[in-house]
């Protein structure tokens, strides 16, 4: 029986879990580092997260801040845990279409060919991210949000819910998008964009 072991016992971690169960694991259980967290939906929350040393199987992390996300799958590959990909199965994935270790592409979600999508990444429901995009570590491309063709996606930025971004056009590292945005202009600072056309706001 597949076992996998979730760090995050919150919701992004039980919706992770429905789509592990859906790629075949019958075994699954969390960790989380809050000591009233015993379950996570119908999974058990069996330790904290610094206990994954102890264990023997596939590893993901259900965390939603990037920060954390990063820092957590990092220590596993140092300690050279085994790292799951986890795609819904009514994800559309097109050919040639490259997934880093640690990401989820989540119900509904469409990746089409050519794109590429780094370690650590959340291709949340019902997104869309188009030819020959690259999405680099630990971004999270959130609920409905649609990347056009050949979007480039920095390190650790989020794309907010709803957000649209036109072809061809790049994103620094650590961004985040506002809800809605429509990015129609590259984004070369680091910051906090939101409407439409989306500018920095903070």
């Amino acid at each position: 029986m597949k076992k996998l072991i979730i760090l995050g016992a919150g919701g992004h971690g039980r919706v992770i879990a429905d789509i592990a169960e859906k790629n075949g694991y019958g075994d699954i259980a969390f960790l989380d580092d809050s000591t009233e967290a015993h379950k996570c939906g119908d999974y058990p929350v069996v330790g904290l997260c610094r206990d994954f040393y102890k264990y023997d199987c596939d590893f993901i992390v259900g965390i939603g801040n990037s920060k954390v996300r990063m820092t957590l799958q990092d220590q596993l590959l140092d300690a050279g845990k085994s790292v799951a990909v986890l795609i819904h199965p009514s994800a559309v994935i097109g050919k040639g279409v490259n997934i880093g270790c640690g990401s989820v592409v989540m119900a509904g979600a469409v990746i089409n060919p050519g794109a590429v999508i780094g370690r650590g990444c959340i291709i949340n429901t019902c997104s869309s991210v188009d030819h020959d995009c690259a999405v680099e570590d630990f971004a999270h491309i959130s609920v409905g949000a649609h990347l056009a063709g050949s979007v480039h996606v920095g390190r650790g930025t989020f794309i907010g819910i709803g957000a649209v971004v036109v072809n061809n056009i790049d994103i620094a590292d650590n961004c985040i998008v506002g809800a809605g945005a429509a990015v129609i202009r590259n984004i070369d600072k680091k910051g906090t964009y939101a409407g439409v056309p989306a500018v920095k706001i903070k």
